[in-house]
């Protein structure tokens, strides 16, 4: 009991010390990339299969890149946690809304109102497996990103907070990561229960994690930087210093 609230405390220190801004936008993201996720992207290439997700997937782990890198890979993935339990709670409120008698404005079509009214409650209720299979997926590559980050960013040891370590830490992690959230999607949802066959499903978390990938490094400079403003301005110093208050104790 005083270890749960000892977490409780740390947690709520950890809420005080991220910005406000970059939870907001982090909660959005996941939130964005699991909507949008319901419609594909028309694309010149039969091999490449891609949903509008892209568009947003990749700020999720930028955040947490950042986050990581500031507050260490427990905070991040606690933010995590707590990202995914508000989608779970807005998706149950979607779902909700599907199923209140009432029109949607788009589906006013003369001859289509049922069926196009009927698409949108479907599309915005969401279907369980899809809800789990990404909630899962994206738990598991949190997890991976997360603390993946932290030790490639340990294996630097003389310029650690450098430009070229932040690179190789958000770069290498953003990739396993996201190939990890796509390959577990794909076996979870795509492979039980639209028979996408394992090959498909190699192929498809592959190059999702290239397009992604590619989507982040335009902004790791941002990234960078604003990780620096934080460290000279002692952003979340509150958080940090009862994490090292509690590593020391524990030695």
């Amino acid at each position: 009991m005083e270890r749960l609230r000892k977490e409780l405390y740390e947690f709520r220190l950890l809420l005080r010390s991220v910005p406000t801004v970059v939870v907001t936008m982090f909660v959005l993201a996941v939130f964005s990339m699991n909507l949008l996720a319901n419609k594909s992207l028309a694309l010149p290439f039969d091999w490449l299969a891609l949903d509008c997700g892209i568009l947003v997937s990749w700020f999720a782990f930028l955040a947490m890149d950042m986050i990581t890198k500031h507050f260490g890979p427990k905070g991040a993935t606690e933010i995590s946690v707590l990202a995914i339990l508000i989608n779970l709670a807005f998706c149950l409120l979607f779902f909700i809304s599907s199923q209140v008698p009432g029109v949607w404005g788009e589906s006013y079509v003369p001859g289509s109102e049922a069926l196009l009214n009927s698409a949108l409650d479907n599309t915005f209720g969401g279907t369980w497996y899809v809800l789990a299979g990404s909630t899962v997926a994206f738990l598991a590559s949190s997890f991976v990103n997360n603390f993946l980050n932290y030790l490639v960013g340990s294996a630097f040891r003389k310029n650690p907070n450098g430009l070229v370590a932040y690179i190789s830490r958000s770069s290498i992690s953003t990739a396993v990561g996201q190939f990890t959230d796509n390959l577990v999607f794909a076996l979870l949802v795509s492979h039980s229960f639209f028979g996408w066959s394992l090959v498909q499903c190699l192929t498809c978390a592959f190059t999702g994690m290239l397009m992604e990938l590619l989507c982040e490094v335009l902004f790791t400079a941002a990234g960078y930087r604003l990780c620096q403003k934080w460290q000279r301005e002692q952003v979340g110093k509150e958080y940090l210093d009862y994490r090292k208050r509690k590593e020391l104790a524990l030695v």
